[in-house]
């Protein structure tokens, strides 16, 4: 989103980089995602119905015509309409879905996965949370990138924590389902306490899933098991064009080594790296943009939004040039 705001005219990217924004801009980038998610079926605008065995697209089903087809004469022309319209309504809308994320990997990296995902908000939310109770990202190992912790309002974080902890699986298990089951069905079991098998079934299994990914595996899932993360990752990877996180080499004197960049990253990326290479593990949220900010000023950061390519400049020649002006510093 960045990158398009400076396509859009340079002027306004820097006042945007300047203004601190991106962490504010990107919350509300994850949070407008999940509202469409939660509110996609409870609105009609994407659904699948079990009890019609339809698929529901901004209110109407979805029919691929194959009904007709079976009522239709057996003519050549007859049959070769029914093939098209199910090419048409089955396979060729399939086949983009699967080309999405190989689209948006090649102009775009992970950028995706650091300002939409709805699990990756979830993962976020359970690593702020374990920071303030534990002093560490992960719920069984502390990182040497882990920001500080923990908060001296532990005690109020753990309530928190385990409020989170129960309630947001279940409410995404509820709200999940109505993908399958209508969700007035769904609701309506809720309030009376009656449920179905398909419905607690459906509950059930989500809110376990998102249980256990949330407090367990967390962003181990976005880079080994998520297939969209990881079609995104490849193609980016590949792209030359896709946005990406640079570290400039001319800027790199000015670090002063504190290392808040490492500590923003919760993918565990090392953001300095980034002069002469790319990391597939980024998910271009630019939390490390503005660390180094805050650190070093606005106009003195070291990273940026890009498409262009990578420095040459080896990473030998990185350490050396941080550690020289360090020296000089002392």
């Amino acid at each position: 989103m960045t990158y398009l705001i400076y396509l859009i005219h340079p002027y306004y990217y820097y006042t945007f980089m300047r203004n601190d924004t991106i962490h504010r801009l990107r919350r509300l980038s994850q949070l407008l995602f999940i509202l469409l998610i939660i509110f996609a079926p409870v609105l009609d605008i994407f659904r699948f119905d079990v009890d019609t065995r339809s698929l529901i697209v901004f209110g109407n089903e979805w029919d691929l015509g194959l009904k007709e087809g079976f009522y239709t004469g057996r003519s050549f022309q007859d049959s070769s309409h029914v093939a098209w319209q199910f090419f048409l309504k089955a396979i060729l809308p399939w086949i983009g879905i699967l080309a999405l994320f190989p689209i948006l990997g090649v102009i775009t990296g992970r950028f995706f996965c650091g300002w939409s995902c709805p699990e990756g908000a979830l993962f976020e939310l359970f690593d702020f949370l374990t920071v303030k109770v534990f002093g560490r990202r992960g719920l069984f190992t502390k990182q040497l990138n882990d920001p500080e912790g923990p908060s001296k309002h532990r005690i109020l974080y753990g309530a928190l924590a385990l409020f989170c902890m129960f309630v947001i699986p279940l409410f995404g298990g509820i709200m999940l389902t109505g993908y399958f089951v209508n969700p007035a069905t769904v609701w309506n079991q809720v309030m009376n306490r009656e449920f179905s098998f398909g419905v607690k079934a459906g509950i059930t299994g989500v809110a376990l899933y998102m249980f256990i990914s949330s407090m367990i595996i967390r962003h181990t899932l976005c880079k080994y098991v998520c297939s969209a993360g990881l079609m995104m990752m490849m193609f980016g990877w590949v792209s030359p064009v896709s946005v990406r996180i640079k570290a400039d080499e001319d800027r790199l004197g000015f670090c002063t080594d504190c290392k808040s960049c490492e500590k923003a990253c919760f993918m565990n990326v090392k953001p300095r790296g980034f002069a002469s290479r790319k990391n597939i593990n980024c998910v271009n949220c630019g939390e490390c943009i503005e660390a180094c900010r805050k650190e070093l000023g606005a106009d003195r950061g070291i990273f940026s939004f890009t498409n262009s390519g990578i420095s040459s400049l080896p990473a030998g020649e990185i350490r050396d040039k941080i550690r020289s002006k360090l020296i000089h510093a002392k």
